[in-house]
């Protein structure tokens, strides 16, 4: 299963495009662009599952940092200064990753 069976490609494209620049990555803004944020819970548990790449059940720092390449391959990385940003605004248990509750909680917020 890719995203794209979730999200439509017009969109998954607009959001990458908005992002493109380093340090321009903002995940809640992405997520609105992406149209995720309008999905219901299941979809974004869906979505979660596709993102958390190793299937360990949570999206780790490594994971991240190639965030946007599961939306789009030919996508850039996202920057340290991004990842950790990205991190910190999710996980909310201050454990180093993110759980799909917690991924589901930023997006649908």
């Amino acid at each position: 299963m890719s995203l794209s069976s979730i999200l439509s490609a017009d969109a998954i494209e607009n959001a990458i495009k908005d992002c493109q620049a380093p340090d321009s990555f903002c995940p809640r803004k992405f997520f609105q662009i992406c149209g995720l944020s309008k999905k219901s819970p299941q979809d974004v548990r869906k979505a979660f599952g596709i993102l958390d790449n190793d299937a360990s059940g949570f999206i780790e720092e490594e994971e991240l940092k190639f965030f946007l390449q599961r939306f789009n391959p030919g996508a850039r990385v996202l920057t340290d200064k991004e990842t950790k940003a990205f991190l910190a605004a999710a996980d909310d248990d201050s454990d180093g990753k993110i759980g799909v509750d917690e991924f589901q909680a930023m997006v649908l917020s």
